[in-house]
């Protein structure tokens, strides 16, 4: 499982940005998001870094925590 911080998320069309950009990363199985929060929660088995970049060239800046 792989925990991010993702910056600037503030509706449902981000929220869609962030999954598609997340969904598009090999291995990755489900993508969860707290909107309130600024979390996204991924399964499956993907290079996180490569999930961070996705995330990040979408226009959201993404960071992973504990």
């Amino acid at each position: 499982m792989l925990k991010l911080k993702v910056e600037e998320m503030s509706c449902g069309h981000c929220v869609k940005a962030v999954t598609e950009a997340a969904n598009a990363v090999e291995n990755v199985d489900n993508v969860e998001i707290d909107l309130e929060d600024g979390l996204v929660t991924i399964t499956g088995t993907p290079d996180s870094s490569a999930v961070i970049t996705a995330i990040s060239e979408a226009g959201y800046p993404a960071r992973q925590i504990a």
